[in-house]
């Protein structure tokens, strides 16, 4: 039996649902990397901590380094990181597009890229999952999103095709499509109006979305899948 100890790198990892996949992983015995712009040391001596931002230039390839010269290998990337603002498509300044793109977008470029070279590197393929949001699949009038929806349904596009140009060669890639979790973002739901977005009129929760990574980190015949944890948002209305 292989016993060779598997390792994760979690963007976004600072808190939420980056935080929470890190303690899951963990609970799977896997080693992880967890980045974040501000992200806060850990004792724990199977996780190595590494402040950066995801649209920095060279962040995948300093982070997949550290890795690879701290743990040797890299078996699974859950890009986390993501910006999502709120607002009429024609309020949307030069700046909030390079912001979302920047993190959505190439962060995920600059992360995927080099960590998929990596596993590339050694038999055993590998897997990488995205978060993304069931907006994309179906626009709701009551959330002003276009370039959430711009930037997300670039993962879900990029998802299906990466899982075609690797599926012989052993790495998977999947995403997670999210409705509204409950977060730092929406800590709570006055009037419930974030649960009546929903078809089964509650907000989700962080391990509602922790629950769906697993299974398909554990599911290795699933592949180019957008797994929805919306409430239903994506059954619809």
């Amino acid at each position: 039996m292989d016993t060779t100890q598997k390792v994760a790198v979690v963007t976004g990892a600072s808190r939420g649902i980056g935080a929470a996949v890190v303690e899951a992983y963990r609970g799977l015995g896997y080693a992880v990397t967890a980045t974040a712009r501000s992200v806060q040391p850990s004792s724990d001596p199977d996780v190595l901590v590494v402040p950066a931002d995801v649209a920095e230039p060279g962040t995948g390839a300093r982070i997949t380094e550290v890795t690879m010269d701290r743990f040797g290998r890299i078996d699974t990337l859950v890009n986390v990181a993501g910006l999502f603002v709120a607002k009429p498509f024609t309020e949307y300044t030069d700046d909030d597009y390079g912001s979302m793109a920047g993190v959505n977008l190439y962060g995920f470029v600059n992360m995927s890229r080099s960590v998929i070279a990596a596993m590339l590197t050694r038999d055993g393929g590998g897997h990488v999952v995205n978060i993304s949001t069931s907006l994309v699949d179906n626009a709701d009038a009551r959330v002003s999103g276009a370039l959430t929806s711009l930037t997300k349904g670039g993962l879900n596009a990029v998802t299906k095709s990466l899982a075609i140009e690797y599926a012989t060669r052993g790495i998977r890639v999947n995403t997670v499509a999210l409705g509204v979790i409950r977060s730092s973002m929406h800590p709570t739901d006055p009037g419930g109006l974030q649960a009546a977005l929903h078809p089964v009129r509650r907000m989700g929760e962080v391990d509602d979305v922790v629950r769906a990574v697993l299974y398909l980190e554990q599911a290795p015949f699933v592949t180019g899948e957008i797994s929805h944890v919306d409430g239903g948002q994506s059954a619809g209305h």
